[in-house]
């Protein structure tokens, strides 16, 4: 068994008249279903994902949650319940699995919820309809009100079954919340769900707020605010509402980020007409610089194995983006492109750097290999900036601001190009940060 968080998750079996029968992983059972995401434009996997049965409407609510987060991602098409030919009422027994392969269902979701002693047992089985296999099933127990968590969790169990690789539904998305008149805007910190539920904001004041940024324990986030009318990068606790000053800097202060072991934050600090970049040791306060040039060098952004650092810089006359080691040594210019670069951010599975272009009076999100090849446009518009990527670096979260919109708004595209989807907010939105899996 494995403790996340509050929730506690284990295998479950088949029930049988001999008893308990082995979980089946998708291996054992020589399965035939499988996505393959590395080969360009998916076309989506018809998946049938039935009502939990729980006597109330939990159990359809779980469901549609799980349906949601599977056909966002673009790589299942949700089948539609009125197309079901079996009703589901016992999850522990085998599916008539001709039913499901008459409506192509080529995967099926089953399950139940039980509530226990004041807890919530949420008991899910993903089926092979081709093999008639078990591909798996898992268990897990929650307090009642985190239902839509467990649907999340559930949800990732079932694109990591069947592509291979982690999902990224179970996280949380930070950003600046705007509201209010354009020339008196009120800008805020947010969090939310990464579909858009359970918002909050973290922030109440008038101050102006920016980049908004995860650290990777999860637990705290770093951004830029003009409180008291000086630029200052602050700490905020999410568990506990404590906040605190990184740290008191001459001049302006852009883009904190942490480092991946959470133990540091790099920025950028703006003295005498020029922008370098530093990094500060969170536990003994103390401050190194990295670049020292007579140009604009900002939104600096570590690698996952925190050996190298991307920034952008107009060294060159122009924005471009920049890759350096981590001591600040071996500065290389990797942007050769039309158009400018900024806002650079790594992925987290080290492979591609995202970026926002401007280039013919366009704003673009694109993505490019650590060495500047394979440059990739993923979508255009009026104005799209400040690319964040999802843990399982196979989507970018971005905002948008339209043309006569009013105000910008959040975005998320895929690696295809192809699956971009606006994310809802009650309010305009900017700056959104993505945080890693919850735990």
């Amino acid at each position: 068994m494995m403790l996340r968080r509050s929730f506690l998750r284990a295998p479950i079996a088949m029930a049988g008249a001999a008893g308990l029968a082995g979980i089946m992983s998708a291996r054992d059972a020589e399965a035939r279903v499988e996505i393959n995401i590395n080969k360009g434009n998916v076309e989506p996997m018809p998946i049938a994902i039935t009502d939990f049965i729980s006597g109330d409407a939990l159990g359809p609510q779980i469901t549609d949650v799980i349906a949601a987060d599977l056909k966002r991602s673009g790589l299942f098409a949700p089948v539609a319940k009125t197309a079901f030919i079996e009703k589901v009422s016992n999850p522990d027994q085998t599916p008539r699995f001709e039913d499901w392969k008459v409506i192509n269902a080529q995967a099926l979701v089953t399950g139940r919820l039980v509530k226990e002693g004041g807890r919530l047992r949420a008991d899910f089985r993903l089926w092979d309809t081709f093999s008639g296999q078990q591909m798996t099933g898992q268990q897990f127990y929650t307090q009642p009100q985190n239902w839509r968590r467990v649907a999340h969790i559930i949800a990732d169990a079932i694109y990591k079954q069947i592509t291979g690789e982690d999902g990224y539904f179970d996280t949380r998305v930070v950003f600046v919340s705007e509201s209010g008149p354009k020339n008196a805007r009120k800008r805020q910190l947010a969090i939310m769900d990464q579909d858009g539920f359970n918002l909050r904001l973290l922030t109440n004041s008038n101050d102006i707020v920016l980049t908004p940024r995860f650290s990777p324990n999860q637990q705290e986030i770093t951004y830029m605010s003009f409180e008291g009318g000086q630029p200052r990068v602050y700490l905020l606790q999410l568990e506990t509402g404590r906040r605190e000053v990184v740290g008191n800097f001459p001049g302006m202060t852009f883009s904190p980020r942490f480092s991946p072991d959470g133990q540091r934050v790099i920025m950028s600090l703006q003295q005498d007409g020029n922008s370098n970049i530093y990094t500060m040791d969170l536990r003994s306060r103390t401050t190194t610089r990295l670049t020292s040039t007579a140009a604009i060098d900002t939104s600096p952004c570590y690698s996952p194995d925190g050996r190298r650092v991307v920034f952008e810089s107009d060294r060159g006359g122009r924005q471009q983006l920049y890759v350096m080691n981590s001591d600040g040594s071996g500065q290389n210019r990797i942007s050769f492109g039309d158009g400018s670069y900024s806002t650079p951010v790594w992925s987290p599975r080290g492979d591609l750097i995202a970026f926002t272009k401007q280039s013919g009076g366009r704003f673009s999100i694109g993505v490019m290999k650590p060495d500047g090849s394979g440059e990739r446009i993923l979508t255009s518009g009026f104005h799209n900036e400040g690319p964040t990527w999802a843990p399982n670096g196979r989507v970018v979260m971005f905002f948008r601001d339209n043309a006569g919109s009013g105000g910008s708004q959040l975005y998320s595209i895929d690696l295809t190009g192809y699956n971009e989807l606006r994310i809802p907010t009650p309010t305009f939105a900017s700056d959104p940060a993505w945080s890693p899996l919850l735990e």
